[in-house]
């Protein structure tokens, strides 16, 4: 049983597959008898809740509230912003009747012809418009703003191809939603949301991001403004982790929210938008993990540290178990997650394996032979590095040791999207380090025409324009045009 525990495709060999390996053999996700959609697994399921619930406590502290809104939206909503259509009216799902009846020939139910809605509804792929239409009532007033609101929901975009987590048409996500008096403090807002998105990414994710603008043809379906987080997995392909929106007053125009100004003039309130999904499980995976399995960071896995006992006899069991169950008290005190492992229908080796595979950050192996000479056997995942520490004051080295593997994980990770960004200044240079993967900056002449040559040609996508890159004016790699400044491209999931 170790051994297929162990059984995922090297990365090096395949790392599609090495990923779709990991995914289900450490029980994080599989797929649905629903095409495109999947069953998150109760140990990934608990990586999820750790991600939510510490955003959802940064949040909280900038002011924001959670509220929830309709799954269906009317199709004629949809209509109203052209960009908003337009960008997602190729994978929104229609419900068109509301009845089913048995069948005439017997042969089970099928929908009610009768019962066709005299509307048809979208499963919402993202909530703008049924929001804004919400807010309409709300606001009147300038003294009614700002109104800072998300909600955690899932939504439905009807992908073709499809990967667990990564991309499936039913994905789970919170989005922000907030309205506001002035263009300023709704710009405001758009960063002060990326700035929590970054902070959430290196410090509890350990996954470190650039920062940046996205360009008009990679920006989101009716916003002015698309602001992200691009984090670089372990292939060199770039993920995009997070996104906060300036929707300027778009949508306050398609749905008529106006409100009285304290110049007692009448304005459309402006808005922003702005989320994360379990897409950022694919890139906690991606970024960190190796041949052997999943390598969490402890703050967010699910638990911190496994005890495993070593025992011959039910005397030796006895003693293990009250020096695990003191141990277990003092890691609680100390803010650690753990779980003791003494069930008999499992081997040592076994666990392990799965324990490994699982990413579980520090591994403590309480053998009776060990303990009689006061010593326990610490296993840290993330170097795969075995150490005899002394019972006696475990704990505390337990919880620096977690603080080590933290940083650790993330300067990994860190060194490695450095190894991999590199500039570029000719196009044909371009098309050769491209090959090789990772961030190339390069500049570029600012036209959608360029930018859509470039993605043709090489399947590279401008991730960003980085917030705090080299602003150095130049010339277009491609046109030889003039470059206001270098902008980061790279081939992205």
């Amino acid at each position: 049983m170790a051994k297929e525990l162990k059984e995922l495709t090297p990365r090096e060999e395949n790392y599609s597959q090495w990923y779709n390996d990991l995914v289900v053999k450490a029980d994080l996700a599989e797929n649905s008898a629903v095409r495109g959609c999947m069953v998150i697994k109760p140990y990934g399921y608990a990586i999820w809740e750790k991600i939510q619930r510490q955003l959802d406590d940064m949040f909280k502290e900038t002011g924001h509230v959670n509220a929830y809104f309709p799954l269906l939206i009317p199709k004629s909503f949809l209509s109203r912003e052209a960009d908003h259509v337009e960008g997602f009216a190729k994978e929104c799902a229609v419900v068109t009747h509301y009845r089913l009846k048995n069948s005439e020939e017997g042969k089970g139910v099928v929908v009610d012809p009768e019962a066709r809605l005299e509307e048809e509804l979208i499963i919402r792929p993202t909530s703008e418009t049924i929001i804004w239409n919400t807010y309409k009532n709300w606001i009147q007033s300038y003294r009614d703003l700002p109104i800072l609101c998300n909600q955690w929901a899932n939504v439905m975009r009807w992908e073709m191809r499809t990967r667990l987590f990564l991309r499936t048409a039913e994905f789970l996500w919170q989005e922000g939603h907030t309205a506001h008096a002035t263009e300023e403090e709704a710009l405001e807002e758009a960063r002060k949301m990326l700035d929590v998105y970054a902070e959430f990414a290196e410090k509890y994710m350990a996954v470190p991001v650039v920062k940046g603008i996205k360009s008009a043809n990679e920006r989101f379906a009716g916003a002015v403004e698309t602001f992200c987080i691009e984090a670089m997995m372990q292939d060199g392909k770039a993920l995009q982790a997070g996104t906060s929106h300036f929707l300027g007053q778009n949508f306050a125009k398609a749905f008529d929210v106006q409100f009285v100004t304290k110049e007692n003039k009448l304005d459309y309130v402006w808005a922003t938008s702005w989320g994360v999904s379990t897409r950022l499980m694919g890139a906690l995976i991606m970024a960190h993990s190796d041949n052997n399995g999943l390598v969490l960071p402890p703050a967010l896995a699910p638990f911190q540290v496994v005890i495993v006992p070593i025992y011959k006899g039910d005397d030796q069991l006895a003693m293990i178990n009250e020096k695990a169950d003191a141990l277990v008290k003092e890691l609680k005190a100390l803010g650690v997650s753990v779980k003791y492992d003494n069930a008999d229908n499992k081997k040592p080796g076994w666990k392990f394996s799965e324990y490994e595979l699982k990413g579980v950050p520090v591994r403590v192996v309480l053998g009776a032979r060990d303990l009689e000479n006061g010593m326990v056997e610490i296993m840290r995942r993330d170097k795969l590095e075995k150490t005899s520490v002394a019972y006696e004051g475990v704990a505390q080295y337990i919880k620096e040791l977690l603080n080590d593997i933290q940083a650790n994980i993330f300067q990994k990770a860190l060194d490695y999207r450095a190894s991999v960004t590199r500039e570029v200044n000719s196009y044909d240079e371009f098309k050769v380090e491209i090959e090789k993967g990772g961030f190339i900056s390069a500049h570029w002449d600012g036209t959608p025409e360029t930018e859509e040559l470039i993605k043709q040609e090489t399947k590279a996508t401008i991730r960003c324009i980085p917030l705090d890159g080299d602003t150095t004016p130049g010339v277009c790699m491609v046109t030889g045009r003039p470059s206001a400044r270098r902008v980061l491209f790279a081939r992205a999931y």
